[in-house]
């Protein structure tokens, strides 16, 4: 695992590269995606089943669709005390994004005009679980919850199903938030399919959830056609350590991010040498007892770093600059950096708060920016699910208090109609 100090007369140059971490080379998949997302237009589901065979190594004999008696049949298999973790983590999540409700408002002038703002759910959502590498029954519950809270009145999840087979907790997943309209498809194919619609899967207004880059890049490619929440890459954390920090948390905490994908990266910035050397240390020791050591290690000397700075100042300005999906302040006083800390899609504070916590159960949406996107991406919520309308009423007397003023600027841009438009209402 790479160690550097902010010191060092390479750093300049060895933080321009960690910088570039996200980037994605969407370039060398786009006509592979391009392809697929144009199969789907003119053959739908005769398109949809010939890429699951390709890609996923079974034949559709029958519909793609989950038939919703098997999501409950996986509920009522799962032991209690997983259920009861599920059902924690459902109302923790849920809670959460209820205080994220936006709300329509009016606003009435002295003049008799009336402004304001009409909020509503989209018809139709598609959610994209990701299901390579591992199941992820947490990304069910964040992405469906969310569109729930908003009032979205259906829901379409696609997930892949490596040889046909679907993971029982997602199953169970499924059914406890309710999912009517779920299907056995992956990847760009998934993407293209809730974007056009196809014989099997109706057209939705917004995708979200995360994906590999074939997904990344569909859902670049149909941002238009229907709304997206980011184009999310591999997973991330970003920690500020000061001299308090204990080693073996810092070591796991890294390791929580390597473990997902040997593309996720791992930056610890430190002001102490000491802590920097024993978590390395501690890294090594814990890679060895990881289920998934492979991934974690091609993950953490490819892309993890260790920084030592000579204080919290510049740590805060250099996380900034990397603006981290998980940003965690492993520091004394973590309240203290918070004002400091501009860019990072979720923020975890102090000893006690690592980044798992955020993945499964505090509540928060761990659907963030990656890539350093967070600098003007926001985690998926309630407002991904819904969209604001403007409202206007004009009276008598506002008019003749604006309506000249309007004409005035319609003029201006040589727009005759509009002009005259505004001037045959005044008096």
């Amino acid at each position: 695992m790479k160690l550097i100090d902010s010191s060092d007369a390479t750093f300049s140059q060895e933080f321009k590269t960690l910088l570039q971490r996200g980037k994605m080379d969407m370039q060398s998949v786009e006509s592979v995606v391009e392809n697929i997302i144009n199969e789907i237009k003119t053959d739908g589901d005769k398109a949809l089943k010939n890429h699951i065979k390709k890609f996923d190594s079974w034949d559709v004999n029958n519909n793609l669709q989950i038939d919703c008696s098997d999501m409950k049949k996986a509920y009522e298999n799962i032991d209690d005390k997983l259920k009861n973790a599920l059902h924690l983590a459902y109302d923790r999540i849920y809670a959460f994004h209820q205080k994220q409700l936006p709300k329509s408002w009016m606003d009435f002038e002295d003049n008799g005009i009336v402004l304001g703002q009409k909020v509503s759910a989209v018809d139709r959502a598609g959610l994209y679980i990701p299901g390579g590498k591992a199941a992820y029954p947490s990304s069910m519950l964040m992405n469906a919850i969310p569109a729930l809270v908003a009032g979205v009145k259906e829901i379409v999840v696609c997930t892949p199903a490596p040889d046909g087979e679907i993971n029982e907790l997602l199953l169970a997943a499924m059914h406890l938030c309710k999912i009517e309209y779920a299907y056995k498809v992956g990847g760009a194919s998934a993407i293209g399919a809730m974007a056009y619609g196809t014989e099997s899967i109706p057209k939705v207004d917004v995708i979200t959830g995360p994906g590999n880059i074939f997904v990344a890049t569909a859902k670049k490619m149909v941002f238009g056609e229907v709304n997206i929440d980011m184009i999310a890459g591999p997973s991330e954390i970003g920690i500020i350590a000061d001299e308090f920090s204990k080693p073996s948390f810092l070591a796991l905490d890294l390791l929580s991010q390597a473990e997902h994908d040997e593309m996720a990266s791992s930056i610890l910035i430190t002001t102490s040498k000491e802590i920097a050397d024993s978590t390395r240390d501690e890294v090594y020791k814990a890679l060895e007892k990881l289920d998934r050591k492979d991934i974690a290690t091609t993950s953490i000397e490819n892309r993890g770093a260790i920084i030592v700075v000579k204080d919290l100042d510049e740590a805060c300005s250099l996380m900034n600059e990397i603006a981290p999906e998980h940003l965690e302040l492993m520091v004394e006083n973590p309240f203290d950096l918070l004002p400091y800390i501009k860019h990072a899609g979720a923020i975890f504070m102090g000893s006690l708060t690592p980044e798992p916590i955020g993945d499964y159960i505090a509540g928060p949406n761990h659907t963030l920016p990656t890539g350093g996107t967070a600098k003007f991406f926001s985690p998926l919520g309630v407002e991904n699910f819904m969209k604001k309308t403007s409202i206007i009423s004009m009276s008598r007397k506002g008019m003749d208090e604006i309506g000249e003023a309007c004409a005035l600027l319609a003029k201006t841009e040589g727009l005759d109609a509009h002009q005259k438009s505004v001037e045959v209402r005044l008096k």
